[in-house]
């Protein structure tokens, strides 16, 4: 069983190192060849930073293990609610008063409640698939045109390179705060050669990661008694989600907490629409059924909760910190309590 855990966190560490080379070596080959930092942002980060979620869905699904791949989407969006807005509330007071941030969380409820819905049809196929992606480029197009509009309208000669900042932050600190999150992703290689031998580190850490991931994964859910959902749904999920609540840690400590609601609205549009998009055409998804009781409510109940902050400006402190925290707690307990199998 040691080397079942042993595969798990090692796995996990693989995919995070491997994903955070994968976009240093990407942004320094597109820097490179000319390509717009909003394009950058938009594209090459948000898909390298998904990166770990990506192909341990895409490889669980592969696998016949579609709880995994199914659970680390639904609890990745669930920890990013209660944990990654949780925690920097602990460190600093976080604001959701930021333009732009209530019709971006109106739209990640309305995704999310698309996606339920194709839950309840399950398996969700190819077809499906091609819609969530539809929805991704709509989505991505319209903070393009959001984003130049701007620009057009200001004059700044910046432009947003982050999703999740492009997601809900106003049209000026939109810009502002894209670039300060750009900025944390340091070690960018000007040589060109260094810059591909990143990709190719990255291209091959990942799958390798995933596989110890699934492998252990797999391996405790049985050992545990529980099913590969609950894995999926807890350890899992919340070790793909570590990047953006680093992301998220390190912008409260450096004042710049607001960044934090941007992360969250961002990250789970982006993990309904890419990550459940590309599998989905890849393989179809079978939902288990444990995640159909639970876990697709609680993820609507974040969304309808991010809604209530940004709808009433919130200003996220210790004790809200606390309380979310403690939310995510109560939700793993139930998770595994209601996953034992027999």
């Amino acid at each position: 069983m040691l080397i079942d855990y042993v595969s798990l966190v090692g796995g996990l560490v693989v995919l995070i190192v491997a994903g955070d080379v994968l976009v240093r070596g990407s942004v320094g080959i597109a820097e490179k060849l000319g390509i717009p930092s909003l394009v950058i942002g938009l594209t090459i980060v948000a898909f390298g930073t998904s990166a770990p979620e990506l192909v341990i869905s895409i490889g669980a699904a592969l696998d016949n293990a579609p709880g995994i791949a199914v659970g680390n989407v639904v609890g990745s969006n669930i920890a990013n609610v209660l944990m990654v807005l949780g925690l920097p509330a602990l460190v600093a007071a976080t604001s959701c008063e930021e333009d732009g941030a209530l019709r971006n969380a109106i739209f990640m409820m309305a995704v999310s409640i698309v996606f339920v819905a194709m839950c309840f049809f399950s398996p969700i196929n190819w077809m499906s698939g091609v819609i969530l992606l539809l929805l991704l480029a709509l989505f991505i197009g319209d903070s393009v045109m959001a984003t130049r509009k701007h620009r057009r309208e200001n004059g700044i000669g910046r432009a947003a390179r982050d999703l999740s900042a492009s997601a809900s932050l106003s049209a000026e600190k939109k810009e502002e705060e894209a670039c300060a999150v750009v900025e944390e992703v340091e070690g960018v290689p000007e040589n060109a050669a260094l810059a591909f031998v990143f990709v190719a580190l990255g291209l091959v850490g990942l799958p390798l990661g995933a596989h110890f991931t699934i492998e252990g994964a797999t391996a405790l859910a049985r050992a545990w008694g529980v099913t590969e959902a609950v894995i999926g749904l807890t350890i899992v999920a919340l070790g793909t989600s570590l990047p953006e609540l680093a992301t998220s840690l390190m912008a409260a400590i450096r004042n710049h907490s607001a960044v934090a609601l941007g992360n969250v609205i961002g990250s789970n549009i982006f993990n309904l629409l890419a990550i459940m998009g590309i599998t989905s055409v890849i393989v179809p998804l079978a939902i288990p059924p444990e995640i159909l009781k639970l876990d697709l409510w609680v993820m609507l109940a974040c969304a309808l909760l991010v809604i209530a902050f940004s709808a009433f400006k919130v200003t996220l402190r210790h004790m809200a910190g606390i309380a979310l925290v403690g939310l995510y707690g109560l939700y793993i307990a139930i998770v595994f309590m209601m996953g034992q199998i027999g």
